[in-house]
C-alpha cells in the first residue's frame, strides 16, 4: 500500500511538473536552483499539512540554517549576522523564484571564518591553560549571542577548547597513578595500562602539554573532514533547513544519503563487507563485518590502510587522500565483481588483494531471539531493531517474515510465552508492522491510516492464521517511536498482550514516502538528483486515537534513564498537531483472565522495586547534570565535580550489577552457527549478559507467569464486527 501510495504521487506529481519543469527549470544549468524548485514544488502539493511560504517561514528557515552552520557561534561574527539580517524576511521570495543568493552569501562566509577559526584555534592551544584561574564557561550555547570581533571569538575559543581540553587533562595527570594502582591490587587492565603503570607520572606542566595536543589532534582530524566536504554538501544543509520547517520528518536525501537510507532499511548492501574509516589521508579498515567477502577471505583485518583500488585487474585508483565517500563509491560494487585493494599491512606490508563483492548483510540491523529458562519453564524474547524492508523487493528479507520466524522457532524450541522487545525502536515500514500484528490476531484492524482530506483507510490483518496465541508482552521506552508505537497501540487496544515501558513513547504519528526528484522533471541533464522522504499520510489508532505527539502509554509504567530528558516528537521542532477520529470496529481479545489484576500486580511490583528505584533516581540525576549549563573551567572546583561524579557513578554502578538469575541461551540454529563465527557467538554472550541484568525483561517474564496462569481461551481472538 505503501508504494503504491508512492506511485500515484510521483504520477500526480509528473503530470502537472513534466511542463512546469520542462520550460522553467531547464533554462538553466544551475543544478541547485532545479533541486530548489523541485522539492518547493512537491511540498507544497504532496505534503499532509503544507505550510505558506510567507516571512514567518522566511524566519524559520533563516534562523534555522545558521544554526546548523554554527551551533556553538564560533565562527561567524555580529557583523555576518547584521549582514544576513536583510535576507531574514526575503527567503520566502527567494525559494520562490529559485533564488541562491542568500545560500551563496552565507557560505562564502562560511568557508572565510572557518580559515579563521584554523588559525584561531592554532594560535589558542600554543599557549598553555592556567587552570588555577577561577572562571566559568557557559555550554548553553542558544542563548549567547555573536561576538562582535576575533579577539573576543578568540576568546570564545580559548574558554571552549580549555573546556574540551581538561578532560583530557585530569586523565593524562593520573593515569600511571591510576595504573599502579589497579596492578597493586590486582585489577583486570590491558597491556597498555601495564606498561604505563611502571613508566614516571606525568608532571602538570607535562600532562597540559599532552592535552592540548591531544585537542588539536582532534580538530586538525575534524577540519580535515570539513575540507572534504563539497559546495553540494553544504547546500544539502540548506535545503534541508527549508523542508524541515514542514515536520521534522520531511528531508532531503543527497543521491549518496538516498543509498545510505535504502541500505540502513533494508540492513544490507553489495560490497566488501568492511566498516571504513578516514584518518588524515588514511582510509583505514574500522571494523570486519561477519559473513561478508572480508571476513571470509581472512587477509584483510582492522587497522590495514587501502591505498588504491581497481576493478578485476584495471589500472587502480590511488585513493589516499580521497573523500571517504568517493573512495568507498570505488570499492563498493555489484555482486560477483572483483575488486583489487593495494593494501598496506598493519605490519607494514604492501600487498594486493582481490575480493568478490558479495551481498553483506548487517547483523545488527535485523530480528534476534534468545530463549529465557527460568526455572523448569521456558519464554521467547525477540529483539527487533527496526521494522526493516528492500524497497525495491518486499519478498526479500524483510521485519514481518523474520518475526515470524523467531517466532516459529521459539515455539518449537518450547517457549511458554513471548516478550517482543521494541526499545529504541524507531519504525520503518507501515506494511511490515501491519503483517507482524496479524502474527498475534486472528484477523481485524491494525491501524487507520489519513491522508489530506480523505476519508482514514482501515489497514486490515486478514490471515486468519494465528502464528502465536500464547501470552505477549511489548517492552517500549521514549525512543519506540512510528510503527513500534503501531504495534504496541495495537497489541494494547486489543488487550492482546500488556505493554511495559515509558510513560509514553516516542510520539511519532505520521507516514513518509521516499519520492525520487527524477521521476518528476523529463529529460534530466543533471545526473541523479536524489530524494525527498515526504510526510504524507497521518496514522490512528483503532480506538481513534493518534500516536501523534501523545505515543503510546505504557500498562505497566517503568521509569528509565530517558525519563526526563527532552526526546520525544514534542520536543522536536515543527511537529504536527495531535487530534483523533472515530475508531474502527474492533473487538478485544478475551483470552485473558484477570489481564487487569495482573497489570495492577506487575504496577505493583515495580513500585516496591529497588532496582526501579535506583533507575529513577538515576534519571533525576542524569537531568540534573543536563541542566547545569554554567561549568567551572578551573581545574580544582572541576575535580570537585569529578570526584563527584565518580561517586555517583559507583552508586548507580548497582545498576549495571544487577542480576535477575534468569539464563539466557541462543537457539539451536544459531548454535550450529557458532562453529563457524566466533563473532556472533561474542555478540550473542555480550547480548545474554545484558539481558540477564535488565529488570524490565525480568518484569515482562513475571507477566507473562501471571497471564499464563490466566490464560485459559486462546481461541478468542479478536475479530472485526459485522
Amino acid at each position: 500500500m505503501k508504494r503504491n501510495l508512492a506511485y500515484a504521487l510521483i504520477v500526480m506529481l509528473v503530470a502537472v511538473a513534466s511542463c512546469s519543469f520542462t520550460n522553467k527549470s531547464f533554462e538553466t544549468d544551475d543544478k541547485d536552483k532545479l533541486l530548489l524548485d523541485l522539492i518547493t514544488y512537491v511540498l507544497e502539493r504532496g505534503h499532509y499539512q503544507p505550510k505558506d511560504i510567507n516571512d514567518d517561514f522566511s524566519v524559520n528557515v533563516f534562523e534555522g540554517f545558521l544554526d546548523i552552520l554554527d551551533p556553538t557561534k564560533r565562527y561567524f561574527l555580529e557583523s555576518d549576522i547584521q549582514e544576513f539580517e536583510k535576507y531574514k524576511f526575503q527567503l520566502d521570495d527567494q525559494i520562490k523564484n529559485t533564488d541562491i543568493t542568500f545560500f551563496d552569501m552565507v557560505y562564502q562566509r562560511l568557508l572565510m571564518r572557518m580559515d579563521d577559526a584554523k588559525e584561531i584555534y592554532k594560535e589558542v592551544l600554543e599557549e598553555p591553560f592556567d587552570y588555577k584561574v577561577d572562571e566559568t564557561i557557559e555550554i548553553n550555547y542558544d542563548g549567547q549571542g555573536y561576538v562582535d570581533s576575533r579577539k573576543d571569538l578568540k576568546e570564545r575559543w580559548r574558554k571552549q577548547l580549555k573546556y574540551a581540553t581538561l578532560g583530557t587533562y585530569d586523565s593524562k595527570l593520573n593515569l600511571n597513578k591510576e595504573s599502579a594502582i589497579a596492578a597493586t591490587e590486582g585489577d583486570e587492565f590491558d597491556a597498555v595500562a601495564e606498561e604505563n603503570s611502571t613508566a614516571e607520572p606525568l608532571t602538570p606542566a607535562e600532562a597540559e602539554k599532552a592535552a592540548r595536543e591531544s585537542t588539536k589532534n582532534t580538530l586538525d582530524d575534524y577540519f580535515d573532514f570539513v575540507d572534504d566536504l563539497e559546495r553540494k554538501d553544504w547546500f544539502v544543509q540548506y535545503l534541508n533547513t527549508i523542508v524541515e520547517v514542514f515536520d521534522p520528518h520531511t528531508f532531503y536525501f543527497a543521491p549518496d544519503d538516498k543509498e545510505k537510507f535504502d541500505t540502513s532499511m533494508s540492513g544490507k548492501f553489495e560490497g566488501i563487507g568492511a566498516r571504513l574509516q578516514k584518518k588524515k589521508d588514511q582510509t583505514k579498515i574500522v571494523e570486519i563485518i561477519s559473513g561478508g567477502p572480508v571476513w571470509r577471505d581472512q587477509q584483510l583485518e582492522v587497522g590495514d590502510e587501502i591505498l588504491k583500488v581497481g576493478q578485476n585487474g584495471e589500472t587502480p585508483v590511488d585513493i589516499v587522500g580521497m573523500r571517504l565517500d568517493d573512495a568507498i563509491k570505488f570499492i563498493k560494487g555489484p555482486k560477483g565483481t572483483i575488486v583489487d585493494l593495494t593494501v598496506r599491512k598493519v605490519d607494514g606490508s604492501l600487498v594486493v588483494i582481490s575480493l568478490t563483492r558479495d551481498v553483506v548483510e548487517l547483523e545488527e540491523s535485523y530480528a534476534k531471539s534468545a530463549a529465557i529458562i527460568k526455572g523448569n519453564q521456558k519464554y521467547g524474547l525477540i529483539n527487533l531493531p527496526k521494522f526493516y524492508v528492500d524497497f525495491e523487493d518486499y519478498n526479500e528479507r524483510n521485519a514481518a517474515t523474520d518475526v515470524a520466524q523467531e517466532v516459529e522457532r521459539l515455539k518449537q524450541a518450547g517457549a511458554e510465552g513471548l516478550i517482543l522487545d521494541l526499545r529504541d525502536n524507531g519504525g520503518g515500514s507501515l506494511k511490515t508492522v501491519v503483517e507482524m500484528a496479524g502474527l498475534f490476531i486472528k484477523d481485524g484492524p491494525i491501524v487507520q491510516v489519513r491522508s489530506t482530506d480523505k476519508k482514514p483507510e482501515v489497514y486490515n490483518d486478514k490471515d486468519e492464521r494465528i502464528q502465536w496465541d500464547g501470552p505477549l508482552v511489548i517492552l517500549v521506552n521514549e525512543l519506540s517511536a512510528s510503527a513500534s508505537e503501531i504495534l504496541a497501540a495495537a497489541m494494547q487496544d486489543y488487550k492482546r498482550g500488556v505493554v511495559i515501558g515509558s510513560k509514553q513513547t516516542f510520539g511519532k504519528g505520521t507516514v513518509q514516502n521516499v519520492i525520487p526528484l527524477e521521476n518528476i522533471v523529463r529529460g534530466n541533464e543533471h545526473g541523479d538528483l536524489g530524494a525527498i522522504k515526504l510526510t504524507t499520510q497521518k496514522f490512528y489508532r483503532i480506538n481513534g486515537g493518534s500516536t501523534q505527539l501523545e505515543g503510546v502509554k505504557s500498562d505497566v509504567v517503568v521509569p528509565d534513564r530517558y525519563s526526563y530528558i527532552d526526546l520525544g516528537e514534542r520536543d522536536q521542532e515543527n511537529p504536527l498537531t495531535w487530534d483523533k477520529i472515530s475508531p474502527a470496529e474492533y473487538t478485544p481479545w478475551e483470552g485473558y483472565i484477570d489481564y487487569e489484576a495482573t497489570i495492577a500486580s506487575s504496577t505493583k511490583r515495580m513500585a516496591q522495586n529497588p532496582q526501579i528505584g535506583l533507575i529513577e533516581e538515576n534519571a533525576q540525576w542524569i537531568k540534573k547534570a543536563q541542566d547545569e549549563t554554567v561549568v567551572s573551567l578551573k581545574y580544582e572546583e572541576y575535580k570537585k565535580g569529578l570526584e563527584l561524579d565518580k561517586e555517583k557513578a559507583k552508586y548507580f554502578k548497582k545498576i549495571s550489577d544487577y542480576d535477575s538469575h534468569l539464563t539466557f541461551e541462543s537457539l539451536q540454529y544459531e548454535k550450529e552457527l557458532f562453529t563457524q563465527d566466533s563473532v556472533l557467538r561474542e555478540k550473542r554472550d555480550r547480548w545474554h549478559k545484558d539481558l540477564a541484568k535488565d529488570v524490565y525483561v525480568e518484569e515482562a517474564v513475571n507477566v507473562l507467569q501471571d497471564l499464563k496462569i490466566s490464560n485459559i481461551n486462546n481461541s478468542k481472538l479478536a475479530s472485526v464486527k459485522g
